[in-house]
């Protein structure tokens, strides 16, 4: 997820800066995992599966495989189990082609399991007929494999300056133009600011934590420590390398839920936040997000995961140490 994420913000991040517009086109499809057909499903699989071994499998084998019962106990013929890996890979089966079939109007598509997202750069109205052809295709795409798409969820979100007027409609109806919408987790904003996932995060940080001393008779130091740790702090992480804030009013506010917590518990009040960190062994919020933050890019700088080096990185012309 956090590749995904990376690459798109870092496509945006670099048309914001260039006062270019992108348009991005939030695709929901309705009930993903419940309507997949299964002979669909298997149909596809026997095809990739052909695809990779052309000289073992043969075409009378195939047909013969997917004509097999293998059960009479019932008879489902759509859905998959979600939360299993297999459940997830055959999804990713059955929808991976569209991708395929979206690049080729020029635009980007990034799907993560059953969340879609199609992007372009808009110089002029010709690029906004592109992004509806795309848009098209996709829904005919979906409605040949019997994925139906949830129009009332479906948005429109411009990054960067507007240029252009980005009109895309859905079987006639038009997508709304929002300001800011979710995208796994993160809510994204027009600037790409962060300040609205702070907020919103620091606001259920703060609920979570106040619950916490109201809920635990106990006072134990430990036990309230180690709540906090398991049911607030991820939620102040969660893929912070996308949204990490950049302002010390960002910064404040988040490093506000844990100063707030530390400061209630037994024995604690009078002391300032550097010492009550120190006392209780953990990290500043602000010395964690600095922490992943570095690991991803030792992973990206030295190939460790699948992001281009020269797409987040330039080497400085300087030669000087100092």
């Amino acid at each position: 997820m956090y590749k995904y994420a990376e690459i798109c913000v870092n496509d945006w991040t670099i048309r914001l800066q260039t006062q270019q517009q992108v348009a991005v086109v939030y695709i929901d499809f309705s009930k993903a995992f419940d309507v997949v057909l299964h002979k669909k499903t298997v149909f596809k699989t026997l095809l990739v599966w052909h695809s990779q071994c052309p000289s073992v499998v043969d075409t009378e084998f195939l047909y013969h495989m997917y004509s097999l019962q293998v059960s009479d106990i019932a008879q489902l013929i759509s859905g998959v189990v979600q939360g299993s890996v297999i459940g997830l890979l055959m999804f990713l089966i059955y929808v991976n082609e569209l991708t395929d079939i979206l690049e080729k109007f020029g635009v980007k598509v990034k799907m993560f399991a059953d969340d879609a997202k199609v992007y372009l750069c808009v110089i002029d109205d010709t690029d906004v007929a592109r992004l509806q052809q795309a848009v098209d295709a996709l829904i005919n795409w979906a409605n040949t494999w019997q994925l139906s798409v949830s129009v009332n969820k479906c948005c429109i979100l411009n990054i960067g300056k507007v240029i252009c007027d980005t009109s895309i409609d859905i079987n006639g109806v038009v997508l709304p133009l929002v300001h800011n919408t979710r995208d796994l987790g993160v809510v994204m904003t027009s600037d790409l600011s962060p300040s609205l996932h702070v907020n919103e995060n620091v606001a259920k940080g703060h609920k979570r934590a106040a619950l916490i001393h109201r809920a635990f008779v106990s006072r134990d130091l430990n036990v309230l420590l180690h709540t906090f740790l398991v049911y607030v702090r991820p939620l102040l992480k969660f893929s912070s390398i996308i949204w990490s804030p950049h302002t010390v009013k960002d910064v404040t506010a988040i490093e506000s839920v844990q100063h707030h917590f530390t400061k209630r518990l037994p024995g604690f009040k009078m002391l300032c936040y550097h010492d009550r960190l120190q006392r209780l062994n953990i990290p500043s919020l602000e010395h964690r997000r600095l922490h992943t933050d570095l690991i991803w890019c030792y992973k990206i700088v030295f190939g460790m995961v699948d992001l281009k080096f020269d797409e987040f990185f330039e080497c400085s012309p300087r030669c000087g140490t100092r």
